[in-house]
């Protein structure tokens, strides 16, 4: 099955001429369906369907088939069911983070648009829909007999300027053009919301925003919604953090609400990393969205006022709203599609990945310059340090979608202090990459190491330092 999946991605060009023949001539039976019936004519195609679907693209039959724009390569064959590009986790060799096994479904897909249209990207950003579950294991094949060969696409969103009165600090900072600092917290194992409020503090006054992480590393922690609003009542910008992993898009949309609510005004849109590598393994992941449906929901849920059901809301949140791209893996270059879908979905500020590598990060930021996508998002890169050589390799070797040189490895092994080496290299990368066109700032990351961070932030010479509240 996996050999005629590839088969069918080295070929994709022919395939998809076949598909076009077939989408002309298939409407000439639309009058033999009428007359059988909706019911009968999807009795008489579904079999046939999923014989030649399952035979040639390993089809899951999701009724909503985008075959045509994913370079013939089925994106429900991915473990999380992203249906617009690839995740940031995908490994060094190209194959999935869920499935080490497999060879990542979107890098096939890439693959294969590439051999139907060398140009792609000079191509208009196709924007997938969530699948609709009601669709679940019915003939698209229909759609094509009755003239609709493809699905409905979702429309570009265009550019959202709130009044400036209205601008909550991160997206001031964001368009004031100075260089942005913002910096990631894990939520506690805590109920008590001193131990939160305890570890925000060292960056009060010090940084634009705060990210609340929302179970990362599939790990269980105080809800990112509820850590956000706390940080939000005591005078900090948090940015939360909303995973696709672990709710369906009625939950998400209702946090959203909740968070507005509650005084939020910036979210991020993820899709989420893989269970299987959290604390709670034998948990079921949901992903009934992913990063780039997310960001169009949420999106109509600020521009159009309205659910993704199409129900009107009363009172519509006005939302900074931010995505993430990860330009340190496969499939490289070709990352910059998905990086403008979600600006076309409506991302309005990018944070990257932990950067280690700044060779690679200029190349991603040259494609960037190239489709102007810096000046309809604001893209801030990621950076941090941790304690030691060994403790970075292990991140390098066990957390899916992170880079890190062996000369930087090199270089701080050799150290005599390692902790040191490894945060002079931090501030030695923010200063660089604050001479780098189109990116807007640094997104500052380590793991329980929040008095370093925040020495970092002081000591690269982008921020000075005011005087630490108590909290």
């Amino acid at each position: 099955m996996l050999s005629l999946r590839l088969w069918s991605v080295r070929h994709a060009r022919g395939l998809r001429r076949a598909y076009d023949y077939f989408s002309r001539l298939a409407p000439l039976a639309a009058p033999v369906a009428r007359a059988i019936g909706a019911s009968g004519t999807e009795a008489l195609l579904r079999p046939l369907e999923r014989g030649a679907k399952g035979l040639l693209f390993d089809c899951r039959m999701c009724g909503q088939c985008v075959l045509s724009a994913t370079g013939m390569a089925c994106p429900m064959n991915c473990a999380k069911e992203m249906r617009n590009g690839p995740c940031g986790g995908v490994r060094a060799n190209g194959h999935c983070e869920v499935k080490p096994e497999m060879r990542c479904v979107w890098v096939e897909a890439i693959e294969g648009t590439k051999r139907i249209a060398p140009d792609h990207l000079d191509h208009p950003t196709t924007l997938l829909p969530a699948i609709d579950q009601r669709k679940r294991g019915s003939s698209s094949w229909i759609h094509v007999i009755h003239g609709s060969p493809d699905p409905a696409l979702q429309p570009p969103v265009g550019e959202r300027i709130t009044p400036e009165a209205q601008q909550g600090p991160l997206e001031r900072a964001c368009r004031s053009g100075r260089f942005v600092i913002t910096v990631e917290v894990a939520p506690p194992d805590s109920a008590d919301p001193q131990t939160l409020l305890a570890k925000a503090a060292p960056f009060k006054g010090l940084v634009d925003a705060i990210n609340i992480t929302d179970g990362a590393g599939g790990n269980c922690h105080m809800s990112s919604v509820a850590a956000s609003a706390i940080l939000a009542a005591h005078g900090f910008t948090p940015v939360y953090q909303v995973a696709c992993r672990d709710r369906n898009r009625i939950a998400i949309q209702g946090d959203i609400l909740g968070a507005s609510a509650l005084g939020v005004q910036n979210i991020l849109c993820l899709t989420g990393d893989d269970v299987s590598q959290g604390d709670h393994p034998q948990a079921k992941p949901v992903f009934d969205l992913d990063a780039v449906s997310l960001l169009h929901i949420a999106r109509g849920m600020c521009d159009r006022g309205e659910y993704a059901s199409g129900r009107k809301l009363q009172t519509p949140p006005d939302l900074f709203i931010g995505a993430t791209a990860n330009p340190f893996v496969p499939p490289f270059g070709d990352r910059i599609a998905n990086l403008e879908k979600k600006v076309a979905a409506g991302a309005r500020f990018i944070q990257t990945q932990f950067c280690f590598d700044l060779a690679m990060l200029d190349d991603f930021m040259r494609r960037v310059r190239e489709r102007q996508l810096h000046e309809r998002a604001h893209i801030i890169v990621g950076v941090g340090t941790l304690s030691s050589a060994k403790a970075l390799s292990w991140m390098a070797n066990h957390v899916p979608g992170v880079h890190v040189p062996p000369a930087l490895l090199a270089r701080i092994a050799a150290a005599a202090d390692q902790k040191a080496e490894a945060k002079q290299i931090c501030i030695e990368t923010i200063q660089a990459l604050a001479s780098i066109e189109g990116v807007a700032g640094v997104h500052v990351m380590g793991h329980k190491n929040e008095d370093v961070l925040a020495e970092i932030i002081a000591e690269c010479g982008l921020r000075r330092q005011t005087r630490l509240h108590s909290v």
